[in-house]
C-alpha cells in the first residue's frame, strides 16, 4: 500500500532507514572482525545484547529515536543472509549503502484503520496516511515499510488469515 507521510514523519522514517542500515553494517563488521581475529562466529543474540548499551552511549544515543524492533529486524536479516550464504551459492553479505531501496520491519504493534486510511506502528502512533487499495482480514504479523529511490513510501503487510489451506 502506498504511504503518504507528513514532513515530520518522513524525517522519522529517514532516521529508521539510516539506523537500520547502520546497525546492519555495524553487525556485519563485528562478525567479520571476530571471525578474522578468533575464527569464531558471533550469534545474533550476542549482537542483540549490545543494543541497550549502544543506546546509552553518547555517540550512538540517536538509536533511541527509532523502534527497537526495526533494529532487531536488521540483525535478523543479517543472520538470514549468513545462513543463506553458508547453505547455498548466494554471495557473502555486503555492506548496505544509502540511496537504494531502503526498508525496515515491525513485527508487533502494527494496526490499520481502513475507514480513516491510516497505518499505525511503533513511533508512529498518530498514524501515517495510507491508500488501501483492497481490504484484508486476519491478524497482522509483519509490516515492512519501504522507500524507493524516487522517494515514494510503501507498506507491505503480512497477514495471518484464519482460513484453511486452499485445495490445489
Amino acid at each position: 500500500y502506498r504511504l503518504y507521510p507528513t514532513e515530520g514523519q518522513k524525517i522519522l522514517l529517514g532516521k529508521h532507514f539510516g539506523s537500520v542500515r547502520w546497525i546492519y553494517n555495524w553487525a556485519l563488521s563485528e562478525k567479520n572482525a571476530r571471525y578474522i581475529e578468533a575464527g569464531v562466529s558471533v550469534s545474533i543474540y550476542e549482537l542483540q545484547s549490545h543494543l541497550p548499551q549502544m543506546k546509552e552511549r553518547e555517540e550512538t544515543a540517536w538509536l533511541k529515536e527509532v523502534s527497537a524492533q526495526a533494529l532487531v529486524g536488521a540483525l535478523m536479516h543479517l543472520d538470514a543472509a549468513f545462513t543463506s550464504f553458508f547453505k547455498s551459492n548466494t554471495k557473502f553479505p555486503r555492506f548496505k549503502c544509502r540511496g537504494h531501496r531502503e526498508s525496515f520491519q515491525n513485527h508487533q504493534g502494527n494496526e490499520v484503520d481502513l475507514d480513516a486510511n491510516k497505518f499505525y506502528c511503533f513511533k508512529f502512533r498518530e498514524g501515517i496516511r495510507c491508500n488501501f487499495t483492497r481490504t484484508f482480514e486476519g491478524k497482522i504479523k509483519t509490516a515492512t515499510i519501504t522507500k524507493t529511490p524516487t522517494n515514494k513510501f510503501y507498506v507491505s503487510i503480512l497477514v495471518d488469515t484464519p482460513d484453511t489451506q486452499p485445495t490445489p
